[in-house]
């Protein structure tokens, strides 16, 4: 075996020795990161019972640490919740001042496209609202009832003005939610009846009453009419399409033509001789047509211009040639048909479809009332 010098030997000595030292230094760190640790947890309770109890206070304090943060969060709500209602404020007045009411004396046209030249949507009449769909250069879009259009900005009131103007002039409307409602002459289910009203007929209400709603029949008259069949709410007019307009201008004068104009005393053979004249003319038109020549008939006989007597003016020279050619006194013989007899007996009571014409013809003959195939004027 080789021999170590002992220079070599205190070398490596040396060398042992350092090492160590080295692994001591590491030790000694260590253990007084420990007793670091250790005196900290003493501080707290140096008791190994109270350890869980120390434990308790970290998390209490870490807990605190947490809350600590809690006020920002919930101030971050409180923001939060504050800028929804910031926005739904300014929806709720984004929603206010989406009205406008019209600004006339009579109505102001409502045109499918902004431009006077557009052609006409419908109408917005005095104290009517809308509601802004759009708004472009001088012109703003609205909607109506169904009315839908353009209307110049020079004849609409806008903002906080137009809230306070549809305040003023708005009222409780009742609204019709079944086909056939009774406005009755008191509010109970055995009073008499004023008249009959349609869906989505809306009455203008008075007052609302327990179970029912008073509403104006006319300018003079209230009637009832059951609360369960109606919604009521407070609006203002609205404006009309141009078709809406059209057919109320057609029910108004339908309304003026079927006017009743008084019964005239007659005799039964009169009845019978009046509906073989409208078997003869009107045989092949439907009822309305029936009762216009019956009615044309006693507008005669009520004018004064002509014979005063339903057998006088059926059988003047030139006027009705079944009555001069034998077909009335064929028909009257045989009996006429019940329609006939039913059409001459409500023109004797003063119905008519015509209003007072004492002419009728061929469709094409004048302009008038058109039935059927005929034309009255």
């Amino acid at each position: 075996m080789r021999r170590v010098s002992k220079k070599t030997l205190r070398q490596m000595l040396a060398v042992a020795v350092f090492i160590t030292a080295f692994m001591m230094m590491g030790t000694v760190a260590k253990a007084e990161e420990v007793d670091l640790n250790i005196g900290a947890a003493a501080v707290l309770d140096s008791d190994e019972t109270n350890k869980e109890t120390n434990q308790e206070v970290l998390i209490t304090a870490g807990a605190m640490a947490d809350e600590s943060v809690i006020p920002t969060d919930s101030n971050n709500t409180d923001e939060t919740e504050g800028t929804d209602e910031t926005e739904e404020t300014e929806e709720d007045g984004s929603e206010e001042f989406s009205l406008v009411m019209a600004n006339v004396d009579n109505s102001v046209n409502v045109r499918e496209e902004p431009g006077e030249e557009a052609p006409v949507a419908g109408k917005l009449f005095k104290n009517c609202s809308a509601t802004i769909l759009e708004q472009g250069d001088g012109w703003t879009k609205i909607e109506s009832g169904n009315l839908t259009g353009w209307v110049s900005n020079d004849y609409l009131i806008f903002g906080e003005e137009a809230q306070t103007m549809m305040e003023e002039v708005g009222t409780l409307k009742a609204t019709v939610l079944t086909d056939a409602l009774r406005v009755r002459k008191d509010a109970s289910e055995d009073a008499g009846v004023y008249k009959l009203v349609k869906n989505g007929e809306v009455l203008t209400a008075v007052e609302e009453l327990d179970g029912w709603v008073s509403v104006q029949v006319d300018d003079e008259t209230v009637g009832y009419v059951s609360a369960e069949f109606v919604s009521v709410e407070f609006a203002t007019d609205h404006g009309k399409t141009t078709q809406e307009i059209a057919d109320e201008e057609r029910e108004k004068e339908l309304a003026k033509l079927s006017k009743n104009r008084g019964a005239v005393p007659t005799s039964v053979s009169d009845v019978t001789i009046l509906a073989a004249l409208i078997q003869a003319e009107a045989g092949n038109q439907p009822y309305e047509g029936k009762l216009a020549v019956g009615a044309v008939v006693m507008n005669r006989v009520r004018s004064g211009g002509y014979p005063n007597s339903i057998i006088e003016v059926i059988t003047a020279p030139g006027q009705f040639p079944p009555a001069t050619n034998g077909t009335v006194a064929a028909i009257a013989a045989r009996g006429p048909s019940s329609s006939c007899m039913q059409a001459a007996q409500a023109a004797v009571d003063g119905q008519t479809t015509v209003g007072g014409a004492l002419h009728f013809g061929r469709v094409g003959k004048a302009a008038g009332v058109v039935i059927g195939n005929h034309v009255f004027y």
